[in-house]
């Protein structure tokens, strides 16, 4: 684990705003949003909202595509694994009773899939 990385991860999410373009471009995964589109939910100004995304985009948890004179922003489908894996094994130390992974063990491995959907 690169503790750096981790840090700027989660330092990039620490923002009320940040966050919620981070689960707005999660849930439109894999479809990629224009800047202006995620503008219009904030009440912010253009330059903090490029800054926000920029942020995010550093941080390994978006990816930004130029198309013409447009910015489009998606949800980097490996950034965002390796955060969820990070916290699970590196930060939590996959701890059963934090992750609630200890209720699985008892479920069969097809109805413990369907469980995470």
């Amino acid at each position: 684990m690169t503790d750096r990385k981790t840090i700027t991860a989660l330092a990039s999410l620490s923002h009320p705003v940040r966050l919620d373009l981070f689960r707005r471009l999660c849930a439109r995964f894999p479809t990629a949003v224009s800047a202006g589109d995620l503008a219009f939910h904030y009440a912010v100004p253009r330059s903090t909202m490029t800054g926000h995304l920029q942020t995010l985009e550093r941080a390994g948890l978006i990816r930004a595509e130029r198309r013409s004179q447009f910015m489009f922003y998606a949800a980097d489908k490996a950034g965002t694994r390796w955060l969820v894996e990070t916290m699970l094994s590196n930060v939590l130390g996959a701890s059963p009773e934090l992750t609630g992974q200890e209720f699985e063990a008892d479920v069969p491995p097809a109805k413990a899939a369907s469980s995470r959907v």
